[in-house]
């Protein structure tokens, strides 16, 4: 099929992807092993035919392995899909050209889902259900738009889904589930004191990529971690057409909100699955570069991820393009961070081995468009590559597993961890401190999308996922969470006032330890998922946050508000180095931190009945108070002395046992307390400042 809609010449290899000019657009794209290779291209969304094929040429349009070809005339807006013939499968070359699919470019900016079907794409290969490159312009207006730049240890961090933050009806927003619908929400995140969002995958993804008896619920992949287009934005999280407009007005409004926006991204595995997955976009082009492969038969995926295929992160070409794609998010974008999700993927080498010195891992770090990013790892993968406290880099900030656990623990009552309770408070010492870690490389959470929200974790003893269609085989058996004597919704008020004190103490503890905090939308407000603690595929009512709990939980959502305010005013909580309890390293002749027991300056480290613990902390600036910490996870009051200070008064600031508005006072309405004891009420942690 011939045209001359467009004339073409050579183009040029570089750079990937497709690149609009004022006199056309140039393509390129990278296939080793093919041997004939077309560019269709296409009108709009609504063609179904391609206004024009352009045969490539081995000799002209092929360099290095890239093909290309400059389309003279092209503007932006125009959709496109690769066409690649070439060797097939063997257990011996694990290709996989299939001369009637459809390709997506790799390093597309823009994709077109309209066409998408995953079960057709799975079981026909003509082509016909394919995803889109569309080709797109950078003459976007950033005005004096420039990174925040929270220093890491100053940040506190709130993990939200777009879609899910305001889809519920009571959001009460213009464009709910969209970029456009978070922006209206800027006033409340100001609000609460956070200095970071972190998104959860908007970056494009297959919303249909479930397991079969999911699909048969008319469930989808709601959380998006199916990615299939790296450079590419969700197009169903814009309100209009143009979904990286939209975004990039969102992260410029968040900005004049003084909000950083850090991106989870998805770079260990594709929705392209495993071998029965559907051909979309890397395993067409070159399968045998991006993916694993089993070297006793190629035909084979290796699954580091649990989704059925895994990146070939350390390829020098994947390399090169993860890069480049956490460049392009930084650089054109404006983001001020990145999450990398089962991160431990990324310091696989080619063999599937772990590396120390894996090329992507500190290709990134010494980045020079990276230099001032926040980098976060999930730092295990699906098999059992857990590398928390021993990440590759120097400056990679991780998803602190260790402490969620040992927190919950402590909280819910289990006995004779006090110790692992103090390293996890101080920052996580002995997980990064043997590699010259500090405690901003400890990003702290009791919750995140993955497992129970903060009510449900004092609701349920058990998962609850019934209604994903997976029998309740899905997601994690072992939460350490307590019910508090009753599962699940209950009318006992005791209960009740038991399940909202243990909220408050496992939010205080995480406001109050060392390192970075991150907390997950919603928790605020004590929304539960009934117990689901995987609710990937619950595009619905569960998920959404449901914004009348605002209201509902005002008690809550203040305290939360105020926790944050606490951390805020003590820098002695941010400390950039690790804890000594040196009295040289405190004011005033203080130890930076003193650790006690029931009694002072005694902690029960050995004791395996111990479910108390208390810390002293030195102001780390003049203006700063003393601070002054017990937690009392025992099933009984306990009368507690309080350190002398001389030339200084304790002042009650939290008390999680007490009601709202007692439970944290500021400081300007906090008062003394007299004695030189306090009661510290069971499963309750109480904080006091000091002033002179």
């Amino acid at each position: 099929m011939a045209s001359t809609q467009y004339t073409t010449v050579a183009g040029r290899g570089f750079p990937l992807g497709a690149t609009v000019t004022p006199n056309g657009v140039n393509f390129a794209v990278f296939s080793r092993h093919a041997t004939c290779v077309s560019l269709e291209l296409f009108a709009d969304d609504r063609a179904t035919r391609p206004v024009q094929i352009i045969e490539l040429d081995p000799v002209n349009n092929c360099t290095f392995f890239v093909w290309h070809v400059f389309v003279a005339g092209a503007t932006p807006g125009l959709q496109y899909v690769w066409r690649m013939d070439g060797p097939r499968t063997t257990r011996h070359n694990g290709l996989r050209f299939e001369p009637r699919r459809l390709l997506l470019d790799p390093w597309s900016r823009g994709v077109s889902t309209t066409h998408w079907n995953r079960e057709s794409a799975c079981r026909n290969p003509d082509g016909a259900a394919a995803i889109r490159g569309v080709a797109v312009a950078d003459d976007y207006d950033w005005e004096d738009d420039t990174p925040v730049r929270h220093p890491l240890q100053d940040s506190v961090i709130y993990e939200l889904h777009v879609a899910g933050y305001t889809r519920g009806a009571a959001a009460n927003v213009s464009a709910p589930g969209t970029f456009g619908g978070l922006v209206e929400k800027i006033p409340y995140l100001q609000s609460l004191g956070i200095t970071d969002v972190e998104l959860m995958p908007v970056l494009a993804f297959d919303a249909e990529d479930v397991p079969p008896d999911v699909a048969r619920r008319g469930l989808t992949n709601f959380w998006g971690y199916s990615p299939y287009a790296f450079f590419a934005l969700h197009p169903a999280y814009a309100a209009g057409a143009d979904v990286r407009r939209e975004f990039r007005d969102m992260v410029k409004a968040l900005h004049r909100a003084d909000i950083g926006v850090i991106l989870d991204v998805v770079f260990n595995h594709t929705a392209e699955g495993g071998a029965d997955g559907p051909t979309i976009s890397f395993r067409g082009l070159a399968n045998e570069v991006y993916y694993h492969l089993d070297p006793d038969d190629r035909r084979r995926y290796r699954d580091y991820t649990g989704c059925g295929n895994t990146v070939n992160c350390n390829h020098p070409i994947v390399a090169q393009l993860l890069q480049q794609c956490a460049e392009y998010w930084v650089r054109d974008m404006h983001v001020d961070g990145l999450r990398f999700d089962l991160a431990s993927v990324l310091a696989r080498g080619e063999d599937g081995e772990t590396m120390h010195h894996a090329p992507v891992v500190w290709n990134i770090e010494f980045s020079s468009q990276l230099a001032q990013t926040k980098l976060i790892a999930e730092a295990w993968d699906a098999a059992g590559a857990n590398q928390l406290g021993n990440f590759p880099g120097f400056r990679w900030a991780e998803w602190n597993g260790d402490y969620r656990d040992t927190i919950r623990r402590f909280v819910r009552g289990d006995a004779g961890i006090i110790a692992q309770v103090a390293s996890r408070i101080a920052g996580s010492s002995d997980l990064f401190s043997p590699v010259g870690g500090r405690p901003v490389n400890s990003v702290n959470f009791v919750t995140c999308h993955d497992g129970f929200t903060l009510q449900d974790l004092v609701s349920y003893a058990h998962k609850h996922n019934e209604i994903n269609g997976e029998r309740n085989r899905d997601g994690i058996d072992e939460n350490f969470s307590w019910n508090c004597g009753h599962e699940g919704p209950t009318d006992d008020p005791k209960i009740a006032q038991l399940r909202r004190r243990q909220a408050r103490n496992l939010l205080a503890i995480l406001l109050l330890s060392q390192g970075v905090p991150m907390l997950l939308a919603g928790d605020e407000m004590l929304r539960s998922q009934q117990g689901n603690n995987n609710a990937y595929c619950q595009d619905n009512e569960l998920s959404w946050i449901d914004w009348s709990l605002v209201d509902t939980n005002a008690d809550m959502v203040r305290f939360t508000r105020e926790m944050i305010a606490l951390r805020k005013r003590h820098p002695a909580l941010r400390r950039a180095q690790f804890l000594t309890g040196d009295p040289a390293t405190g004011d005033r002749g203080l130890p930076d931190i003193n650790w006690h027991g029931a009694t002072l300056s005694s902690p029960p480290w050995h004791d395996p009945d111990a479910r108390v613990l208390a810390f002293t902390l030195a102001p780390a600036s003049p203006e700063e108070d003393v601070l002054h910490v017990i937690m009392n996870m025992a099933d009984e009051s306990l009368q507690w002395s309080l350190p002398e200070l001389p030339g200084r008064s304790w002042r009650r600031a939290m008390d999680t046992a007490r009601v709202s508005p007692q439970d944290i006072t500021r400081p300007a309405n906090q008062r003394p307390v007299r004695d030189a004891h306090y009661t510290v009420p069971a499963r309750s942690v109480v904080a006091f400042e000091a002033r002179g």
